[in-house]
């Protein structure tokens, strides 16, 4: 709750495509449009408190050590010595839950991103890693920056180490668009992990190295055909791509339609396309939209280009 002379801030975070197909936990970018805001408040008492998580319907715990957001400031104040500081959190939630676009990692960034600014901006946003990857442990059980770092930084990121976290963010073809189907039904994260094989063969392994490798090299030169001959995930995808309806179907359609690539957007349901403008990525999403209507499914699309701004600030003030 706001008091008289109480300095807030409001924290916008977008979604997120993480994977990036064959970059199982190391590649993510940010797109345009959905994702999650936080409403911060400093507050006389101390630690962090969970007002309230606005289109979640109860679903998520506000208890702060259990969420994503709560849990990334506490280890905020925890690493800068001022656990003393009392700050309050409204969280907006503006994308589905279990969609496979980083609802938990646009959380956990905005509510990050709004404490580092209450208390004076002491941290740089890459130093503000470490807290938005604590935070996304509390989602899925595991640390991993993919999505938080694409969501705080913006642009294509690639991860070299969650812990500590290294991320280096990538060139690519400034007019590089997406298309995002997200047929309405949840995946949560926690359980797609479970489902993964522990081993690999060498030779797929191999072959997904290189695609990594390849794919990075394409998104440097502004090599399309590269981007998408790399862009092939032979460990992962295989295995995920059953928990979506019509997702082989809805991958030729778009293949058809002109895409550049295509694969699951992080965990699921959603799926993404990679193309070369928002006009392509309309008929590429109509196309392979056409799947999920004939199985009489709905969803969302979403066209945007590669978001370059990540997270930032919608209004601060004192009331």
């Amino acid at each position: 709750m706001n008091r008289s002379g109480t300095e807030w801030i409001r924290v916008f975070a977008p979604a997120t495509v993480a994977n990036v197909g064959c970059g199982f936990d190391v590649l993510g970018f940010a797109i345009d449009g959905p994702g999650d805001e936080v409403l911060a408040t400093l507050d006389e008492r101390p630690g962090v408190v969970i007002d309230s998580i606005d289109g979640a319907e109860d679903r998520l715990p506000l208890a702060p050590e259990k969420n994503t957001g709560g849990r990334g400031v506490q280890s905020l104040l925890k690493a800068l010595g001022r656990e003393e500081t009392g700050i309050r959190l409204r969280i907006h939630k503006k994308m589905p839950l279990g969609s496979g676009l980083g609802s938990s990692a646009a959380s956990a960034v905005a509510s990050v991103v709004a404490a580092n600014e209450l208390l004076g901006a002491p941290l740089k946003r890459e130093e503000l890693l470490p807290h938005v990857v604590e935070g996304e442990v509390a989602a899925s059980g595991t640390a991993h920056a993919d999505n938080v770092a694409a969501s705080l930084l913006g642009g294509f990121v690639l991860v070299r180490s969650d812990n500590p976290p290294d991320v280096i963010s990538l060139d690519y073809p400034k007019d590089l668009c997406c298309t995002i189907i997200h047929p309405k039904i949840e995946i949560e994260t926690r359980n797609t992990r479970m489902i993964l094989r522990k081993e690999v063969s060498m030779a797929n392994a191999i072959q997904q190295w290189a695609n990594v490798g390849a794919l990075v090299a394409g998104l440097y030169k502004g090599d399309y055909d590269l981007i998408g001959r790399s862009l092939q995930d032979r460990i992962v995808e295989p295995i995920r791509s059953v928990l979506i309806p019509g997702y082989d179907r809805m991958k030729n359609r778009a293949m058809e339609a002109g895409a550049i690539g295509f694969s699951i957007s992080g965990a699921g349901p959603s799926v993404f396309a990679l193309c070369r403008s928002l006009e392509q990525a309309q008929e590429i999403g109509e196309s392979a939209g056409s799947v999920l209507e004939e199985m009489d499914l709905e969803y969302d699309l979403h066209l945007s280009p590669v978001n370059h701004k990540g997270s930032y600030i919608l209004e601060r003030g004192e009331s």
